[in-house]
């Protein structure tokens, strides 16, 4: 990413750092538990934030933080009731921790073998461990809203705008399992555009909404950027969808979609265009299930998709949605009476850079 953001990236690890410390200093422990027993030791605290600590630490591209703080950036620059920039990165918990929470429970039901090229957290830790550290962090998110002096009122707007959007990921995501689990069973584009929404467009959604609340924005505009916002984490999803049927993911294997027997856009294309070969692609969807990624029904699927185009096509979705909504995030304020053109304009073009440094150079 650019020098521009160096900064801002230092002090959202600052916050992330604060907010799941292994200090387990008193003020900390009573800000995420209340009173303890003197019994409760710090290794059974540490059970807890280990393995997300360990994820976090690994690294990952930081976008929806980074979002929220170029939302609050842009908000702030219309509005006279922002709150402060320290109160802002406080508030990057929320999307970060819940990405992380995420990442955890998705590898436990997809029994992937490895994250950001390490093993998965249930392998390293433990099935049990890792699902309840996972599920606590949920519930820790939100205690930064507590840990900043806002009115109640603004506290309970952002818990609000949180449990909504975490309750619309997980439902994404029992949609996909749905579809992974049942390998007849083919969504239709539709289908597959509302999955990713709700799976992943929310925290792109939940960054925007924060940032602009943060901002003092009213809440038809957060509305409105939230689904700008949720757009673009569509149009990531399908070229993540397309790296994975192509080169691999980072710390992935290629092809580990079909393993898994995930409904993407590019097997959903080919099956309009192809119908007849539905229980070809379910046949070897269950046999490299069952053989595992080295499994050759691997490379003949990708094979079979790559004759209709339908990757190449699903690539173009994906980044015609990006570039769509990008231009209209950055010029959410185009034409406001009150536009302050020296600040906003540069946040503006920092949040272009920030969506453009994510797309991969073989899809510009």
């Amino acid at each position: 990413m650019k020098n521009d953001f160096t900064e801002r990236l230092t002090k959202i690890e600052a916050a992330l750092d604060k907010a799941l410390s292994m200090d387990f200093t008193q003020e900390w422990q009573k800000s995420s538990f209340a009173e303890l027993s003197p019994s409760v030791k710090a290794q059974y605290i540490q059970n807890l934030i280990q393995p997300n600590r360990e994820l976090i630490s690994l690294g990952g591209k930081r976008w929806r933080p980074l979002l929220l703080i170029l939302s609050y950036e842009l908000s702030k620059n219309f509005y006279d009731n922002s709150i402060s920039e320290d109160e802002a990165y406080a508030l990057t918990p929320l999307v970060e921790f819940v990405h992380t929470a995420s990442l955890i429970h998705d590898d436990i039901e997809d029994s992937a073998d490895l994250r950001r090229g390490k093993p998965s957290a249930y392998i390293t830790y433990g099935l049990d461990t890792a699902l309840n550290a996972a599920s606590w962090l949920y519930f820790e998110a939100p205690v930064c809203l507590n840990r900043i002096n806002i009115p109640d009122s603004l506290r309970l707007n952002f818990y609000n705008l949180y449990t909504n959007e975490l309750r619309r990921l997980h439902l994404g995501q029992a949609m996909d399992i749905y579809w992974h689990r049942n390998k007849n069973i083919f969504p239709n584009q539709d289908e597959y555009m509302s999955m990713v929404k709700c799976k992943t467009g929310t925290l792109a959604s939940l960054a925007a909404k924060v940032g602009f609340t943060a901002g003092g924005a009213a809440t038809e505009d957060c509305e409105k950027i939230g689904e700008i916002a949720a757009n673009i984490g569509i149009g990531f999803q399908i070229i993540d969808d397309v790296i994975n049927l192509t080169k691999g993911n980072p710390g992935k294997k290629r092809g580990d979609d079909i393993v898994e027997g995930k409904k993407s856009l590019p097997v959903l294309i080919h099956i309009e265009k192809c119908p007849e070969d539905k229980e070809k692609i379910s046949a070897l969807m269950e046999q490299a299930q069952k053989e595992g990624i080295n499994s050759p029904a691997v490379e003949e699927c990708i094979a079979l998709l790559e004759q209709s185009n339908c990757i190449t096509e699903a690539a173009e979705k994906g980044k015609n949605l990006i570039h769509k909504n990008c231009r209209a995030f950055a010029g959410y304020f185009d034409g406001y009476k009150q536009l302050q053109a020296s600040d906003s304009e540069k946040t503006a073009s920092l949040i272009t850079d920030l969506f453009d440094s994510m797309i991969p150079k073989d899809f510009k």
